[in-house]
């Protein structure tokens, strides 16, 4: 009787893991993962940085559909910049676009943007994330 409780009970584990892994599974292909490519004019650079930074706070604060924004400038070419994002599903990166502080970004950056290039990924470690949630 000792013996069929642990089977029972392994195999309960078994289908734990594996319901886990099915729904890490559907999580990542719901998810998209961007990057945005672009280069700033060098008399807007301060600017710019500015409105990106409040962009990225307010985004990462007040949309819990953004998983992740992370925004990088290259050490050798400060103008040119990657920003990695990553967004829970299509309509929560739908919403994104709507917010006001998108919006205060966008229009406000559009003459300061030289080139811009979207372009979706798929992550080949969907299960190692960055997260930058800021708690409060």
């Amino acid at each position: 009787m000792k013996q069929v409780n642990t089977f029972f009970k392994s195999i309960l584990l078994v289908l734990i893991i594996l319901l886990a892994f099915q729904q890490a599974n559907a999580q990542s292909k719901e998810t998209i993962t961007r990057l945005a490519v672009l280069e700033v004019d060098s008399a807007y650079l301060t600017e710019y940085k500015s409105f990106l930074k409040e962009g990225v706070e307010q985004a990462l604060k007040k949309e819990p559909g953004v998983l992740t924004i992370y925004p990088m400038s290259e050490v050798s070419r400060p103008t040119h910049f990657t920003i990695l994002e990553v967004y829970a599903s299509k309509a929560a990166y739908e919403l994104h676009l709507k917010t006001p502080h998108f919006l205060k970004y966008k229009n406000g950056t559009l003459h300061m943007v030289k080139s811009l290039q979207l372009i979706n990924v798929d992550p080949l470690t969907p299960q190692f994330t960055i997260n930058q949630k800021r708690k409060e």
